[in-house]
């Protein structure tokens, strides 16, 4: 997929488990990876989430860490999407710790904040869970740039 066809618009879904969520149906990666969705909430923010499957387990039977890495690195672009004017970014930085596990079926979700937001670069902040549980904590800084 060359740049002219990245759709920085996410699409709804209208039934299933995810109706009323939004997925990015141009990010191939992270189709594959998911997929991971997003709502906005009710007091504005966002929320991210997907439910783990077998695919997204390590050998021992928890959730892969780079499947974690990953679906923050999804959340940090959907928290700070409204600061990224057209939606053009890159991850120049992510720091994650792990403090907990996540295991096949449970809901995995992110909620997290734009700290600051300045001219070229977006900084955040957030926490995923797994049933409620802190699976990894994160903060990003993201670098706005131009598409060609």
């Amino acid at each position: 997929m060359d740049s002219a066809e990245f759709d920085p618009t996410p699409r709804l879904i209208e039934e299933g488990e995810w109706a009323g969520w939004r997925v990015w149906s141009s990010d191939p990666f992270e189709i594959h990876a998911g997929p991971f969705y997003t709502r906005v909430l009710e007091g504005g923010g966002k929320v991210c989430a997907f439910r783990a499957e077998r695919k997204h387990m390590n050998g021992h039977g928890a959730m892969h860490g780079g499947c974690l890495m990953t679906f923050a690195d999804y959340a940090v672009f959907s928290i700070a999407s409204e600061h990224l004017g057209d939606g053009s970014a890159v991850t120049a930085q992510m720091n994650s710790d792990f403090v907990g596990a996540a295991f096949e079926g449970e809901r995995v979700e992110c909620l997290g904040e734009v700290t600051r937001a300045g001219g070229s670069l977006v900084f955040c902040r957030g926490t995923i869970t797994a049933d409620g549980r802190t699976a990894l904590t994160w903060s990003a800084i993201l670098k706005k740039v131009r598409r060609p």
